[in-house]
């Protein structure tokens, strides 16, 4: 079968970032289990987890494209020195991913690669949501302060 290289480019840049935020979260959530906050050690756990089912589906889509799945060097892991920048790393990580989807979703779309345009949609809508969903944590968190 012939992929088109630009589509394994993407998928590729899709599956490191995806990895890479698998260990940003997973490292928060350890962090914040050591400085006693087990709620926030559960969120960040299900992000990474989130995140993994994600890299997964990318996984799933190389191989049945015949390809075998390769991440590239996973970014560090941005922990920070509290909660504001914890957020405000995890905020730039799923800014980029979304940038990432938008980028890679109109390529599929541009030649006609509908199974991986759809792939590409639903993450991006996942990532949409994670920017919510840490706004939302933000300001919870400028409350309390």
């Amino acid at each position: 079968m012939s992929v088109d290289s630009r589509t394994l480019g993407w998928l590729t840049r899709a599956l490191t970032h995806e990895m890479s935020a698998v260990q940003q979260y997973l490292a928060q959530s350890v962090l914040a289990r050591l400085w006693g906050d087990p709620e926030k050690a559960e969120k960040f756990h299900q992000e990474a987890i989130e995140e993994l089912k994600h890299a997964e589906r990318l996984m799933e889509h190389l191989i049945l494209l015949g390809i075998a799945p390769s991440a590239g060097n996973l970014m560090p892991a941005r922990l920070g020195r509290n909660w504001d920048e914890i957020l405000t790393a995890n905020r730039v990580l799923e800014v980029n991913a979304v940038h990432l989807y938008q980028d890679a979703l109109l390529h599929s779309q541009r030649i006609r690669d509908s199974a991986t345009a759809a792939l590409l949609e639903s993450i991006l809508t996942d990532e949409i949501t994670h920017i919510k969903e840490i706004d939302s944590m933000k300001m919870e968190q400028n409350e309390r302060s």
